[in-house]
């Protein structure tokens, strides 16, 4: 059930593509699945997604041999309890602004002695058959990754990185530019500086870092994965489908 390589391409700043669920169907799971992502993100943030809708999403993307993530609504226990006992392989935790809440969503994810998650027995742990080797696969292979959306984010990235149990930071391009004042102004200065120290501050300390490529264009990928960026989400489900839709009907139009 568990895809145990992610954390370790994190590890060793091997590149990974994944793309955005916002769509909760097994047939865009399959789609993405024949396309060859390595890994699915499911958005609970910013959808209407529930949590049952959360746990059988987990297993469509497991079976079709990809790691399954989820975005969290927020930094808080009982969300990242559901989602990780739903059998999700790591958790994207968004608006990480400093060391202490990097801490605080690895205290929610992780068992004592590490952390303090309480122990409840559902799909992830087996329904009780299967706790110690969950417990087990958590140490070595749960993945948590500090969403950066703030500039406060990035001027605290040196000890966010340093805090243990994150395995990867990533950029939240449409928040950070919001938190300068400038939504949406990728190309501004202002984001492109902050974004300049992010990446340096990355790359000087060995860390996994990862991006939003919001727009459905190869190229963009490529530019972010030569900058350094290995673990990239490309765009999103309903994205990739309307760009095409969109330009189809435009040249038909036409």
């Amino acid at each position: 059930m568990k895809n145990t390589t992610l954390k370790q391409k994190l590890k060793n700043k091997e590149n990974t593509v994944g793309s955005w669920i916002t769509i909760p169907h097994q047939s865009v799971i399959d789609i993405l699945a024949e396309a060859g992502f390595d890994w699915l993100c499911i958005d609970l943030e910013h959808t209407a997604i529930d949590y049952n809708e959360v746990q059988v999403l987990i297993g469509f993307i497991q079976a079709r041999g990809m790691a399954a993530l989820v975005r969290v609504s927020k930094n808080e226990e009982v969300v990242i309890k559901r989602v990780l006992d739903s059998g999700a392989d790591g958790i994207v935790v968004p608006m990480i602004c400093n060391a202490d809440e990097a801490k605080q969503a690895v205290e929610y994810a992780k068992y004592p002695p590490v952390g303090k998650r309480g122990v409840g027995l559902n799909r992830a742990q087996r329904y009780g058959f299967g706790f110690e080797d969950y417990r087990k696969w958590v140490d070595d292979n749960q993945v948590i990754i500090a969403q950066i959306e703030h500039y406060e984010g990035v001027n605290n990235l040196e000890t966010i990185i340093e805090t243990p149990g994150i395995d990867g930071v990533f950029i939240g391009p449409y928040d950070l530019s919001s938190s300068l004042g400038i939504p949406g102004q990728f190309n501004n200065a202002l984001v492109q500086e902050a974004l300049q120290k992010f990446e340096k501050i990355c790359i000087e300390k060995n860390f996994s870092m990862g991006y939003h490529v919001i727009d459905p264009e190869f190229e963009l990928v490529r530019e972010k994965s030569k900058a350094g960026y290995n673990f990239i989400a490309f765009s999103t489900d309903f994205l990739f489908m309307g760009r095409r839709a969109f330009a189809e009907m435009n040249n038909l139009k036409a």
